[in-house]
């Protein structure tokens, strides 16, 4: 028998031996498949550093800000739909991290942080950095836990990863006091038990092809996080055979190639107003996937809660999110991919009925035919306008993305964070595969160099360019010295307007004339960035943006490029004043 364990141990790499609370976290995470993980060093989490220091296969990427590496496992979460971990120091470490939090929360992505604790005898003194997290990331996490026992680690921590990726994923807060982590502990690991996700059953699929084949007038909303690159294809496959319009959530627009002729747009900031238009006329809305939030409803205007004057068939995989806002007609849990591989091959009705009794429901999918071609057409159009004024000046935004969108290779990751400048990449940049936008749907500014990092470094030898306003950048621009560190390849385009652009607007409207605390002095960014290694250079017209991103390119590592724009033209068709 004993025989038989220690095989099963050498198989497993299930620890039997004493060993610190330090080296228990460390063992958990391996046993769960952790490979990278980003943090900022703190001595209240020594013993896990130290773990770490004989883990080679745990590759440790120290970021310069707590709230940079939170964003970089984030991302690293969008990336792989494992839980991106993270590694913080209590206190201050813990509150910068916390945007981290918020962004996966909101994001439905799998993350871990890991946050250092004052010693257990300290608690409740109000000692040195000491923050009650169950208090501060109730509200903001899936799960928090403080570990108070080191035999209790693999049970936790199983529990921890199960729980960052089940249902609608998210992000799971463990605290670590320090005097745990030095404890001796001996309990056996474990890993998190697999879940068999939710599917589609057999009459749901038969209710939604019913309310299709009476729809004439369908929408599919799709969204949510980690879309696999099957269910990609079967949402394709889905939606030629039904010939159905579909639009992407906010900040979602990689999960359909923009190409396709069923593609109609982005339910984003910045929507075409046709699109706006075209779900308030629609008899149905089929959403899969996604939460039916206030950005991709316009404020919950154009689907009025609790019930909506379209039809509404959700599907989505947690219980609690159908219903919580609107009272579907037709509400289902499941997974995104489970929902698309049980619709990708129903064929409609029509298809399989006789010639005698086809006759109407042919001429409901001519009409369905015409509804989504003329929802396509509205987004060609719509994605081609780039009419400027005559003022304009500096370098032209829409130009810059077209160009990105015309010359980089399809699995391109882009990263942006907050700012009205992102409003050009929803726009005009043709998302083609799967995992190639990273963008914080909470918009969070800062966001677009962290995650452009973590990219870099998950896919190395793509191509990832971060688009950045000049506010956005400044957020964590020391990250540049996290980049070239650990030699992440990456593009970061400044779009540099001297303001922080979405407030002037908002400041412009409600407060004409009277500009207060928007204007930014920012430094010299090519400057900046060529102090910590980087290929970088300045672009003030248009007609020199394509050599000077081809040089970038050619620079074949961290290359930075400050964008002069007008800080007049707003959004791409608005200017202040306007």
């Amino acid at each position: 028998m004993k025989d038989a364990i220690a095989s099963t141990q050498q198989a497993t790499g299930v620890n039997h031996t004493a060993r610190t609370g330090g080296r228990a976290i460390v063992d958990a995470l391996r046993m769960h498949g952790t490979d990278r993980v980003f943090c900022v060093p703190g001595e209240s989490y020594l013993e896990v550093l130290d773990a770490l220091y004989d883990t080679p296969e745990i590759e440790l990427i120290v970021a310069k800000h707590e709230g940079a590496a939170a964003n970089m496992a984030e991302a690293d979460g969008k990336l792989t739909g494992r839980p991106g971990i993270c590694m913080v120091t209590r206190g201050p470490g813990a509150t910068h991290a916390s945007i981290g939090v918020h962004i996966a929360q909101q994001d439905s992505t799998p993350m871990v942080l890991f946050v250092g604790q004052i010693a257990r005898n300290h608690i409740g003194r109000e000692a040195f950095q000491e923050v009650d997290y169950h208090a501060m990331f109730g509200s903001l996490a899936k799960w928090v836990v403080e570990i108070t026992d080191a035999n209790r680690i693999p049970e936790i921590l199983a529990r921890a990863f199960q729980t960052a990726v089940s249902g609608r994923p998210g992000p799971v807060v463990v605290s670590l006091p320090e005097d745990m982590l030095v404890e001796a502990c001996s309990t056996l690991d474990c890993m998190a038990t697999p879940l068999q996700a939710p599917a589609l059953p057999a009459d749901a699929v038969d209710q939604i092809a019913a309310a299709l084949e009476q729809s004439e007038r369908t929408l599919v909303f799709i969204g949510g996080p980690n879309w696999s690159a099957q269910a990609r294809r079967d949402l394709a496959q889905f939606a030629e055979q039904w010939d159905l319009p579909v639009a992407c959530a906010f900040r979602r627009q990689d999960l359909l190639d923009n190409r396709d002729p069923h593609y109609c747009g982005h339910l984003s900031l910045g929507m075409n107003p046709k699109l706006a238009q075209r779900i308030k006329n629609a008899d149905l809305i089929l959403a899969i996937g996604t939460r039916l939030g206030d950005v991709m409803t316009d404020g919950y205007s154009l689907l009025v809660p609790p019930r909506s004057a379209q039809k509404l068939i959700h599907i989505h995989v947690d219980a609690s999110e159908l219903g919580r806002v609107y009272q579907a007609d037709i509400a289902i849990q499941a997974t995104a991919d489970a929902a698309v591989a049980a619709l990708a091959f129903v064929p409609p009705p029509a298809a399989t009925r006789s010639s005698a009794t086809r006759s109407g429901a042919t001429r409901s999918a001519a009409t369905r035919s015409d509804w989504t071609r003329s929802a396509r057409a509205d987004h060609v159009a719509f994605s081609a306008d780039s009419v400027l004024s005559s003022a304009h000046n500096g370098v032209d935004l829409t130009a810059v993305i077209k160009h990105l969108s015309r010359t980089l290779p399809d699995n391109a990751v882009l990263t942006n964070g907050a700012g009205n400048y992102s409003v050009w990449l929803h726009r005009y940049y043709e998302y083609r595969g799967g995992r190639t936008e990273l963008a914080p749907t909470c918009g969070a500014m800062g966001y677009g160099l962290p995650a452009a990092v973590a990219a870099a470094l998950r896919n190395k030898g793509q191509s990832v360019v971060c688009v950045a306003g000049d506010g956005c950048f400044l957020m964590y621009p020391q990250e540049l010295a996290t980049a070239a560190e650990y030699g992440a390849k990456l593009i970061v385009l400044v779009v540099n307007n001297g303001m922080y652009g979405t407030i002037r607007m908002h400041q412009e409207r409600h407060h004409p004339g009277r500009i207060s605390g928007t204007r930014l002095q920012g430094p010299d960014y090519a400057a900046l960035a060529k102090s910590f290694g980087a290929y970088a250079e300045q672009v003030c017209r248009t007609e020199d943006f394509a050599a000077a991103f081809k040089r970038a390119q050619d620079s074949g590592g961290l290359a930075l490029l400050e964008l002069r724009t007008d800080p007049r033209q707003i959004t791409p068709t608005m200017r202040l004043g306007d």
